[in-house]
């Protein structure tokens, strides 16, 4: 037989058709993981290891979805509309999670500029008191 297609069985089937739509499934379940990891309410404390774990899904994703090229059969096309609505959502998911990772970025920074005034009530007050400024020469 030609290459790219099984022996194996009865009836002769290609292999590229059946890895892409495996490839297809690993990005869905990929892209499930992802999400269930942003449906998680996320605070101060697990941020880090949230996002750590996103960037690791995320990654893993893309080198999936690098992987899958056309043609695609109505299976496959069927579940790449539900992997784009995913996509929307987790997109959603994560705008939000930058938003608040921005929030509480101001936050601490402002928090930071209140301390060093409380320290150093006088660090930016700029007076010329008791000097004299001679103009002439």
């Amino acid at each position: 037989m030609e290459a790219g297609y099984n022996t194996n069985e009865k009836n002769a089937i290609c292999t590229g058709r059946t890895s892409i739509m495996n490839r297809l499934q690993k990005t869905y379940k990929v892209t499930k993981q992802l999400e269930e990891v942003l449906n998680v309410n996320i605070n101060g404390k697990d941020r880090n290891a949230v996002i750590e774990q996103v960037n690791h899904l995320v990654e893993q994703r893309g080198d999936l979805l690098s992987e899958i090229t056309s043609p695609y059969s109505e299976e496959e096309k069927q579940l790449g509309k539900e992997l784009v609505k995913l996509n929307e959502q987790i997109q959603e998911k994560m705008n939000n999670l930058f938003d608040d990772l921005k929030v509480e970025m101001k936050q601490v920074k402002k928090q930071k500029k209140s301390n060093r005034t409380y320290v150093n009530p006088y660090e930016n007050v700029k007076t010329m008191d008791g000097m004299y400024m001679d103009s002439k020469k």
